[in-house]
């Protein structure tokens, strides 16, 4: 039997120690796991939060006058001009911080396996400093990976977009309708299982960038060199975790949605006839909030047990095309008594 110092045997993995090793993993670096998510996350929330305060704080007067209009007026530009740029601004912080955050759970989810594979200790502090100084190589494969797949994505989005106005021409005679349809099926058909492949081809780049310390061109030539070969199985429990994790989520989301809906009721209820921004806002704070949380705590999830699942295949693959085996229960300090 091969030894197992960590949360995995260190030979071939089956399904069942893929996923007990995730389980294992969540159970005892709950602490540092769950302390890094809820920092990284509830620090977005907390900037986005922020963001959004600014904003209204800046365009209060102007959101005013365009909910006091009648439907015969017209919105002024020196009124929805300012509300445009906020909104703008606001999806601008939101996606600087979406990305920053998963880039940065991308790197400490690896950062915490790492050391469990091995059964050693790990702390806050050890894996925030690890993961941050890794989050621009993981930004770069992440950005790299979809920029490609959506190559293939975007030309699926034009076929569909060409069958649509097949559909819509095709009483005109013309004969533009049939080609537009054939076009629109084929992209469809063709694209979507590209774009697929090339997520699976190149799904264990951020945990080969935390790893093995590679840049963002080289942990992705990593993940192709890992995933050749059993494409299939890699894909197929990637999406089982992926489906796991997101039935968690709902389920997780469920109360505290109710709670949210209850509040917002109660909330909504005082309101008059014609309510102003600001009213509305806090009528509808305790449903925000309860919503928020719920977010929060389901999104910890979903950014949790992929990537550990993504990570033990990426050391399943090493441990199968590399003999990583014995050379990870030396540096746990365990006798080698399995050879691959």
């Amino acid at each position: 039997m091969p030894p197992k110092p960590g949360v995995i045997p260190l030979g071939p993995l089956r399904l069942g120690d893929i996923f007990n090793g995730a389980f294992a993993t969540v159970g005892r670096y709950a602490k540092q796991l769950f302390a890094i998510g809820a920092a990284v996350y509830g620090g977005a929330l907390a900037v986005v939060a922020a963001t959004l305060a600014i904003a209204y704080s800046a365009t209060a007067g102007h959101l005013d006058r365009i909910f006091s209009l009648s439907a015969d007026d017209k919105v002024r530009t020196e009124d929805w001009a300012p509300v445009v740029i906020a909104l703008c601004s606001t999806a601008l912080v939101c996606l600087i911080m979406g990305v920053l955050s998963t880039a940065m759970m991308y790197a400490a989810v690896p950062a915490v396996l790492q050391e469990a594979v091995l059964g050693r200790p790990a702390t806050f502090s050890a894996v925030w400093r690890r993961a941050w100084s890794r989050v621009p190589a993981v930004i770069g494969t992440v950005f790299l990976t979809w920029a490609i797949a959506m190559i293939p994505i975007l030309l699926a989005w034009a076929g569909a977009v060409a069958l649509i106005i097949g559909v819509v021409s095709r009483d005109s005679g013309d004969g533009i309708s049939v080609t537009l349809i054939v076009i629109g099926i084929l992209g469809a058909l063709a694209t979507a299982p590209l774009a697929v492949w090339l997520w699976v081809k190149f799904s264990l780049a951020p945990s080969a960038a935390v790893f093995e310390n590679q840049g963002p061109i080289a942990a992705m030539r990593r993940s192709s060199l890992l995933v050749r070969g059993d494409w299939w199985r890699i894909f197929g429990i990637s999406l089982l975790a992926g489906a796991v994790a997101g039935a968690a989520s709902y389920v997780i989301q469920l109360p505290f949605s109710f709670i949210g809906m209850f509040s917002g009721s109660l909330g909504s209820a005082n309101l008059g006839d014609h309510p102003n921004p600001a009213s509305i806002i806090v009528a509808m704070s305790g449903y925000l909030v309860a919503v928020a949380i719920g977010q929060l705590i389901s999104q910890l999830i979903v950014a949790i047990f992929p990537p550990l699942v993504t990570g033990l295949l990426y050391v399943d693959r090493r441990i199968r095309t590399e003999n990583l085996g014995p050379v990870l229960a030396e540096a746990a300090a365990v006798p080698p008594q399995y050879t691959g």
